[in-house]
């Protein structure tokens, strides 16, 4: 049994990383644990920013978007020069294992460092873009899908009042999974995502008859790895001579109070990690699946690559 671990947050921040680092740090406390939190991830370990935690650490946060930790992407951590040195921090201190909460780089890099010097390793997903294999959900995936259906509403009023299209950027440089669940819920009339071809010129055809039969406005989500909305919004207006505008959410998805569903969640997935950290498994990510709490080996998470539901993608087609 580990009698001293700690947490940190890497990578993009999402909403529901205070609450996981809460029920990380307070779990541990719990079990008669020491822990300690590092501040902006990797980059702080290897400046040392860290400090023990106590119960009043995460007092106040669970409603809070961003992280408290703070976060801090890190070139040197990818070296091996760079991750010995932070080993050697966590030693220095008798930290004996490490909760990494973040996305797909994040732990890939906690992945590397487990291989290279065996200390232990829990990761949870912690992203907007749900795109960690093996877990149907990651941390802040529903409260910035909320917050572009928020936007959509918004977007669709003005729109139905000048008879435009909108086109609308959101986040998924990858992955399209924001863009999807957000253009299904939402009643978006095109959703474009990276993970599928699509034919603009038949786009353009398929809007000017939809306008021709009376149709009042047309939503188009797309991905930022699908495309330049403003260079599809151009195509659009110049190829169909509708009154078209383009907005571009931009990091507004990755703030905001986390929802229910991202904060119950994400204290299930931090109590987990703490457990099982503290009575010595490594190379484990805690994700759901079905809607319960599962563990997927770290490395296989980083070394395969999440698809889009095909039954998410046929309901896009069918609802259009």
């Amino acid at each position: 049994m580990l009698k001293s671990i700690a947490v940190m947050t890497s990578g993009g921040d999402s909403p529901g990383m205070n609450a996981a680092a809460r029920a990380v740090v307070r779990t541990a406390l719990y079990e008669g644990v020491k822990v300690w939190g590092i501040k902006e991830g990797y980059h702080g370990l290897l400046e040392e920013r860290m400090f023990e935690m106590q119960s009043k650490d995460v007092g106040d946060i669970i409603q809070r978007g961003g992280t408290f930790l703070g976060t801090a992407r890190c070139k040197r951590w990818k070296t091996p020069e760079g991750r010995m040195l932070g080993y050697q921090h966590l030693v220095d201190r008798g930290i004996q294992g490490l909760c990494v909460i973040g996305g797909d780089g994040s732990l890939r890099g906690a992945s590397l460092l487990s291989q290279e010097t065996g200390i232990p390793i829990v990761g949870l997903p912690g992203t907007i873009d749900n795109d960690v294999w093996g877990s149907d959900y990651t941390i802040g995936c529903d409260t910035a899908a909320n917050t572009i259906i928020d936007a959509i509403n918004k977007l669709r009023d003005t729109a139905s009042a000048h008879r435009r299209v909108i086109v609308m950027e959101v986040m998924g440089r990858s992955s399209g999974w924001l863009a999807l669940v957000a253009g299904i819920s939402g009643g978006a009339e095109y959703i474009l995502v990276p993970e599928e071809e699509y034919d603009l010129e038949k786009l353009c055809d398929d809007m000017k008859d939809a306008y021709a039969q009376g149709k009042r406005y047309i939503l188009v989500v797309v991905a930022e790895g699908a495309g330049n909305a403003q260079e599809i919004g151009d195509f659009i207006a110049q190829k169909t001579e509708l009154d078209t505008r383009v907005t571009v959410l931009g990091h507004i998805q990755r703030g905001g109070s986390p929802t229910v569903i991202d904060r119950v969640r994400a204290s299930q997935l931090g109590e987990q990690a703490a457990l099982a950290l503290i009575s010595g498994l490594s190379d484990v990510v805690f994700g759901f699946s079905k809607g319960r709490v599962v563990s997927i080996d770290l490395h296989d998470s980083v070394n395969n690559k999440k698809q889009l539901d095909p039954e998410y993608l046929h309901l896009a087609k069918v609802l259009f």
